[in-house]
């Protein structure tokens, strides 16, 4: 049985899976060797002949297609070993295809919206440099149930009632969490009437009516039941 090796980021013990002969194999012998080798074979080299494809361009792959599926940061950086957002925010870059699936999806001609913001797309109100801003940060702007169209210059939002929020828009992709949304907040009035909480029975009647809406500006039925979102 070959010996643990301590870790060299928590030192613990650790048994890795290639060791021969009490020595740990490297990276080089164990891939980057095989890979130089395999592009040679194939001729994907550049002009010295040096291979084009590398490990670290398989994960950054990786990282591409998380996120093109719609994986969140936090699992991306799991995957990744990241400890940082922003180097995950790196490796993660949607390709320029889904980017414009999206950016169509929620700010084309004729694209299904609601939400205050949705009028202001619609008439053209927002300058090409805005537009382009929106492009470029879409995957940054993501809320539970839709998208936050604030701008840079309008500086950091203050408003956590984004249902009502000018700023705010959302796409048929959310009705389902708009649906399950619906639901908790109707548990949420059975439970504040329970207690005597007029005031917060009104205000979850209040999302209630506000979800309902949104659903209904979206062309989706009010009712219905998703395994997931």
């Amino acid at each position: 049985m070959e010996r643990g090796f301590p870790d060299r980021l928590t030192g613990i013990e650790t048994r890795y899976l290639f060791v021969r002969h009490g020595k740990l194999l490297s990276v080089e012998y164990l891939f980057q060797w095989a890979l130089q080798a395999a592009c040679a074979q194939v001729g994907l080299v550049d002009a010295k002949g040096k291979a084009t494809i590398t490990a670290h361009r398989f994960r950054h792959t990786v990282g591409k297609q998380l996120a093109e599926k719609g994986a969140k940061l936090h699992t991306i950086m799991t995957v990744l070993g990241h400890a940082s957002p922003h180097m995950t925010m790196v490796y993660a870059q949607i390709s320029d295809p889904v980017v414009r699936q999206d950016y169509q999806a929620v700010l084309g001609p004729g694209a299904t919206i609601a939400g205050p913001s949705a009028e202001a797309l619609r008439a053209g109100k927002l300058s090409p440099a805005d537009i382009q801003w929106l492009q470029d940060n879409f995957i940054k702007t993501e809320l539970e149930l839709g998208r936050c169209l604030r701008l840079p210059q309008e500086g950091p939002c203050e408003c956590e009632l984004y249902l009502t929020c000018a700023k705010f828009v959302t796409t048929p992709a959310y009705a389902p969490r708009l649906r399950r949304r619906r639901r908790i907040e109707q548990e949420l009035v059975e439970d504040a009437r329970q207690h005597g909480w007029q005031r917060e029975v009104e205000r979850h009647h209040y999302t209630i009516k506000r979800i309902e809406q949104l659903l209904t500006d979206l062309g989706e039925p009010v009712d219905g039941l998703e395994a997931s979102d």
